[in-house]
């Protein structure tokens, strides 16, 4: 019957993109708005801070019980940095700085993405 027929082709469409949604994405990357920790793996090696455009701290909450620190390379690939490492300890620290040592006549920084400015 055509209701049959509907039905069947639904499902099948379902069973696609549940099975295309829920697979890993590339390289460790994140989606923006999950409500899930966004690094699967963490990179501890150094990186050349020359070759990062930009990091972003995900603070622990509800989503996920561990910091989380993004870096976006000037390649545009995303990879996760392992906060336990001590050089990224020292970008996470450089980066709380700048929101603690912002002029009180101006507000705090409220964007957790800094760009990694070279001179």
């Amino acid at each position: 019957s055509p209701d049959s027929l509907i039905n069947l082709l639904a499902l099948s469409i379902w069973s696609i993109v549940g099975a295309e949604s829920s697979s890993p994405s590339p390289a460790d990357a994140p989606v923006a708005g999950e409500l899930r920790c966004q690094c699967l793996q963490t990179e501890a090696a150094l990186i050349h801070p020359k070759h990062i455009a930009h990091v972003e701290l995900i603070p622990k909450g509800h989503h996920c019980e561990v910091q989380e620190v993004i870096a976006t390379m000037k390649n545009g690939k995303k990879v996760c940095l392992d906060p336990t490492a001590p050089w990224v300890k020292l970008i996470v620290t450089k980066i709380m700085n700048r929101y603690l040592n912002a002029p009180l006549d101006q507000p705090a920084p409220t964007d957790p993405i800094i760009p990694m400015n070279r001179k």
